[in-house]
């Protein structure tokens, strides 16, 4: 990959990572990380592995 791609792959994670917190947020000013566990559990797994991702990600390009 160059650099380039590395950094638009990164870029997309950052906006899953984005919206996925802002969805928690809403879950939780609603109430709805109580009512619903298991959907919030969902999120906090897509928020750990695109964070995930994009470490690999950059470490990726830093290497380069």
């Amino acid at each position: 990959m160059t650099e380039t791609e590395y950094q638009q792959v990164i870029d997309e994670l950052e906006r899953v990572i984005q919206d996925t917190r802002a969805t928690m947020a809403r879950f939780e000013s609603t109430g709805m990380d109580e009512k619903m566990p298991e959907d919030y559990d969902k999120l906090l797994v897509i928020l750990d592995d695109a964070v995930k991702q994009q470490r690999e990600h950059t470490q990726a390009m830093l290497r380069r």
